[in-house]
């Protein structure tokens, strides 16, 4: 049951073939005395081969299709059961032990896949989701990979996978690691709010100079790990170690995690999928056969702008190619906060203007979409949260021209709160002519990690406080006639935690207090909504 939320991308990857009942299985040593359960399959006829390598908590023994298609193509193929999950000895810790902390399961499996005779020195990774996590772990460790192709995986398990803006991601966390059988990495992860030590040996970007390897990152949208999909690519292309700086591909689709034409209440035309199989093929075939079929010729980006999904004469809803990402310059433009909850390009230099409203935990504000795992994903439309006086939802005038938007977003706010911690929220939105308003990205952010997430910096009740909003990437053409609108608020529940606005970390165990929140805007505290506006 657990890796259906991914195998419907896998599966496009790879047509369906018949398992048999040949693989080779050991419990493999690793440097500590634990055994992970280990399954390789070997072609017939005479080796060497190349080999398709892939770390899973989802049970090897559900692998057997996909290892299969791999050794019908020439390839040996070794599958694993990551540490303290299913067929393997120890305990589960999520990625902990997969890349180059104390433990690093992947690296001492891809040194003894090496020392086989049917490995002919090629090794290849593959997979989606968490496979595609142990996948970006391993290529940290440091040891050269042959290439890899991965699948909606995060560069950071602290800002992508765990927190947000230092905000617990409630459903995520503890949803996922529920269905893993899994309550101490819950636990775990609950007791290091801040990026700590703990996360740091989980921070792929960080260590990309010690990457070697070539790689395909491809996401979508509203995945779960949008912004973890394009940073593996850009400190991997731009910064990489040799093997890896200017190698890598970077395919972002209009999906949540899965592609999907209906996403949400938006449902995209049918150009909306990317024949996967048969990019793959030619990217093992390139790397792992050695065929000059002209791959790494092509486009470096590959990517889908969004656009008006009610009107097919609109612009965007198309594929584009670029050389990089982002793939132009664009134009950073401030829409600014203004009265009458309205967003202008000019600023206000006359007069200072302030919302109130009031943050109770105990009736949050319910998730409508986003980039969720097991709560509805996509764009859903956010009037029925714009009519609780908790929410603010601040827009533009009808636009007179269609404006594209391409690149990371942000939100720029001087917020005060009557409590000694809270948290503020972010929705950007397209909204229709009908009124509709449909959800393209979304965040929080914690008030005490406004400057950083390595210490609490408590903002003093009644001070005002400058944060940001980081609301990760897009690529959207607003047609004409639609407007440009931000929703802000104080909860976005579950798919974050309460804020239980005591200065407390966890809202266990602790009284919940309301807040009076306050967002400032105008002559002296110009928040914004900056978006990367294409000239």
């Amino acid at each position: 049951m657990i890796p259906r939320f991914f195998i419907a991308c896998l599966l496009i990857v790879i047509c369906f073939a018949t398992p048999n009942s040949n693989a080779e299985r050991l419990m493999l040593p690793m440097a500590d005395g634990t055994k992970l359960a280990t399954d390789y399959y070997v072609p017939d006829g005479d080796g060497p081969f190349p080999v398709v390598f892939s770390r899973t908590p989802y049970n090897i023994s559900n692998m057997k299709i996909f290892a299969e298609n791999f050794k019908k193509q020439g390839y040996a193929v070794v599958m694993q059961d990551t540490r303290g999950i299913h067929n393997s000895e120890g305990v589960y810790m999520g990625f902990e032990h997969d890349g180059w902390g104390k433990n690093k399961d992947g690296l001492e499996t891809l040194r003894w896949i090496h020392k086989q005779r049917w490995c002919n020195g090629k090794v290849a990774t593959w997979g989606g989701s968490a496979l595609g996590i142990t996948q970006v772990m391993l290529a940290g460790a440091g040891d050269p990979i042959t290439c890899q192709f991965i699948l909606v995986a995060s560069s950071t398990s602290y800002g992508q996978l765990g927190y947000q803006g230092g905000v617990l991601r409630k459903s995520l966390v503890e949803g996922w690691l529920t269905l893993q059988k899994a309550p101490q990495t819950i636990e775990a992860m609950k007791a290091h709010p801040t990026y700590d030590e703990y996360w740091k040996l989980q921070h792929a970007e960080a260590v990309a100079g010690s990457i070697h390897a070539p790689a395909v990152h491809l996401g979508g949208w509203y995945d779960i790990f949008a912004q973890g999909t394009i940073n593996n690519f850009t400190t991997r292309q731009y910064s990489g170690g040799d093997g890896s700086k200017g190698k890598q591909k970077l395919i972002m689709g209009p999906w949540p995690h899965g592609v999907k034409q209906q996403v949400g209440e938006l449902k995209f035309p049918d150009n909306f999928g990317f024949d996967m199989a048969a990019y793959q093929n030619r990217y093992y075939d390139y790397w792992m056969h050695g065929k000059q079929n002209g791959i790494m010729d092509e486009p470096t980006v590959q990517y889908y702008t969004m656009g008006d999904c009610d009107d097919a004469d609109a612009p965007g809803n198309e594929w584009r190619t670029a050389d990089q990402w982002p793939p132009f310059e664009t134009k950073e433009t401030k829409f600014y906060l203004a009265n009458n909850h309205s967003l202008k390009t000019r600023r206000n230099l006359v007069k200072q203007y302030s919302e109130t409203y009031t943050f109770n935990p105990n009736d949050p504000v319910k998730t409508n979409g986003g980039a969720n795992l097991l709560l509805p994903s996509g764009s859903y439309d956010q009037r029925p949260q714009d009519t609780r006086k908790d929410v603010i939802t601040f827009m533009t005038e009808e636009l007179n021209e269609a404006t594209e938007v391409t690149g990371a977003v942000r939100l720029k706010l001087y917020v005060s709160s009557s409590a000694i911690d809270t948290d503020f929220t972010a929705k950007l939105l397209d909204i229709y002519p009908d009124g509709r308003q449909m959800l393209i990205t979304d965040n929080i952010q914690r008030v005490k990690f406004r400057k950083g997430f390595e210490r609490a910096d408590l903002l003093p009740p009644g001070t005002v406080g400058e944060l940001e909003i980081d609301l990760w990437s897009t690529s959207l053409i607003y047609n004409k006639g639609h407007r440009i609108g931000v929703q802000i608020s104080s909860s976005n529940y579950p798919r974050f935690e309460v804020n239980p606005n005591t200065g407390d970390d966890r809202p266990e165990g602790v009284e919940l207090v309301s807040a009076e929140n306050t967002i400032y805007f105008g002559a002296k505290y110009p928040s914004a909504l900056i978006l990367p506006i294409r000239p």
